[in-house]
């Protein structure tokens, strides 16, 4: 069995930069057991009914603007897997979750930046999955939850977002730490680890800095958190593999869910 991964995707330009982060995703891909596939839910694909990819070889979306000509010359032509795209289906029914299949959209770069990091010879089938902001974290932990057992398939679950991620916040020149990021983190870190679904359904009016980690205009990057751990709730074991911070508040965390098995 694999853990389910809660993997920051930072900012675009982690795509062509070397550093510290960049430098564990990509050794983080060499020390995990080889997956059959990938199952990955991005921030940047939001949709009001759960989406499902079944793509023969997916396109590379650039879902940025302003940034090096270099990020836009990237390719990751990844496989999808028609198989494992129904038996997701087949969960998602047998849970009662309604879903839509799509087939022509390609990885948005909250999928394809994490995967070339972890995976730079595109030699992995990927089943990319939408997130739905307007459900109850319970929801979308449900979601999750549904994908357990493809864990147990040698398949990777990975949810690709940020605990910390409002772009109205960030300060481009800043080197130090915010300590409201570091606040926010701080009491995520402690619920998490105890796996403390009652108060992590609640951060919003229980967590510190809540409104500034996770604006109200926008959460998307923060709920791929709930079906990371859903994916694990057989389990129920969390371990921060890394945290790191840019442009004063931008967070780089890794979070491991369930166990090696």
């Amino acid at each position: 069995m694999i853990p389910a991964l809660f993997i920051a995707h930072g900012a675009p330009l982690l795509a062509i930069e070397d550093n510290n982060y960049t430098q564990f995703l990509s050794q983080l891909g060499e020390k995990l057991p080889r997956p059959r596939a990938v199952i990955l839910f991005s921030a940047h694909w939001v949709a009001g009914k759960q989406r499902v990819s079944e793509v023969k070889e997916y396109d590379t979306i650039y879902d940025f603007g302003g940034f090096p000509d270099a990020l836009y010359q990237i390719k990751y032509p990844a496989k999808g897997n028609h198989q494992i795209a129904q038996q997701i289906e087949n969960f998602l029914t047998e849970n009662g979750i309604p879903f839509e299949v799509e087939t022509e959209r390609g990885l948005d770069h909250g999928a394809w930046v994490v995967l070339r990091l972890l995976y730079p010879n595109v030699d992995i089938p990927v089943i990319a999955m939408s997130v739905n902001p307007r459900l109850s974290p319970e929801q979308q932990y449900k979601i999750g939850q549904s994908m357990e057992k493809m864990r147990a398939d040698d398949v990777l679950i990975i949810a690709s977002g940020g605990t910390v991620h409002n772009l109205r916040a960030l300060e481009w020149q800043e080197k130090q730490i915010n300590d409201w990021a570091l606040e926010f983190d701080r009491w995520l870190e402690i619920h998490i680890n105890q796996w403390n679904l009652d108060s992590l359904y609640q951060y919003n009016a229980l967590a510190p800095n809540a409104s500034l980690a996770v604006p109200p205009y926008g959460n998307e990057h923060f709920i791929p958190l709930f079906y990371a751990m859903g994916a694990a709730d057989n389990q129920r074991a969390a371990k921060l593999l890394h945290r790191s911070y840019r442009y004063g508040s931008l967070s780089h965390s890794v979070w491991q869910f369930g166990q090696f098995n």
